[in-house]
């Protein structure tokens, strides 16, 4: 491990790209879900994504080894997860509510994989785990209530609608694929088992995606959506997956999951200027009080576990 003064600039630069990248699939993803089905869109980007990842196997590690039955169904089940469940609800959502506001939901990630370890796996939470839970919670609460908490609790579905739900889903389903990551990478690379994820993934939406096919209609491919899907593809999963375990090989998990938290930053950001969407106060407030508890949580971890 590098000691703080000896990790390069370089490093840090490709963290924050990493979160404006993941930042950017809001878009993007916004883009292509009013143009085409879902499914065609997903299976478009994990096309882009697989073939970059095989080439990026081979020119890494010489090409991808061979699975056990085991690995092959915890592989199986990474795809299903967070390729196949998660897009189909990524996308679901981004059709239905602004891409600013479904980027508030990804930092309720490792809150719900906190709490899931907790029940699932009896992980025992600190009290610090515990406040930052809580305080993201309400930040939740804010953001998707729209700040109408009295109001909320007379009529939730007039504040709550299926993009929220959709949205809610998408990270059910990525925190599904990240506790099951724990298990597929027991013998296996990051390269490795995000690829075969993606494989399998990509077996699933292209079947899910036959159906659609009579409802696409060709022009509606312009070079935006095309371009959107092509960024999908490289920036947001290839490069972005690069990137991101670069940064975890050198300053270790908790400290790179620190850069976790700009991503709804980003995608805030970058739906005002792109897509000129408005930010709603309740969307800052709320978006803060859960950055923040995130924040708490992943400094216990750091506290608990260390830097691995």
């Amino acid at each position: 491990m590098l000691t703080m003064q000896k990790v390069p600039l370089s490093v840090y630069l490709k963290l924050i790209c990493v979160a404006l990248f993941w930042g950017g699939t809001f878009i993007a993803g916004r883009i292509v879900s009013q143009e085409i089905p879902h499914m065609i869109a997903a299976a478009g980007r994990f096309l882009v994504a697989c073939l970059f990842l095989l080439i990026l196997a081979w020119r890494v590690e010489g090409g991808l080894p061979r699975l056990t039955n085991q690995q092959k169904l915890a592989t199986l089940g990474l795809g299903f997860t967070g390729i196949f469940l998660y897009n189909i609800c990524f996308l679901a959502a981004l059709e239905r509510m602004p891409a600013g506001r479904s980027a508030l939901f990804v930092s309720l990630s490792p809150i719900v994989t906190a709490l899931s370890m907790a029940i699932f796996f009896r992980e025992r939470l600190g009290l610090m785990k515990w406040l930052g839970i809580a305080i993201a919670f309400i930040g939740a609460t804010v953001v998707l209530t729209r700040g109408e908490l009295i109001h909320a609790m007379h009529a939730i579905a007039q504040t709550i609608g299926s993009g929220e739900l959709f949205m809610l889903g998408a990270v059910c389903a990525w925190t599904a694929y990240t506790i099951l990551g724990k298990q597929a990478l027991k013998g296996l690379s990051p390269i490795a088992a995000t690829t075969y994820a993606s494989l399998w993934g990509l077996l699933l939406l292209t079947l899910g995606a036959i159906p659609q096919w009579p409802e696409l209609e060709l022009r509606r491919l312009s070079w935006q959506v095309i371009s959107a899907i092509a960024f999908l593809g490289i920036f947001g999963t290839v490069l972005g997956f690069v990137w991101y375990y670069e940064g975890v090989k050198i300053l270790g998990p908790a400290r790179t999951a620190v850069f976790n938290n700009l991503v709804p930053v980003f995608g805030v950001l970058l739906s005002s200027l792109i897509l000129k969407e408005t930010i709603l106060t309740s969307m800052l407030i709320g978006g803060a009080l859960v950055i923040l508890g995130v924040s708490l949580t992943n400094r216990q971890i750091k506290t608990d576990a260390g830097l691995k």
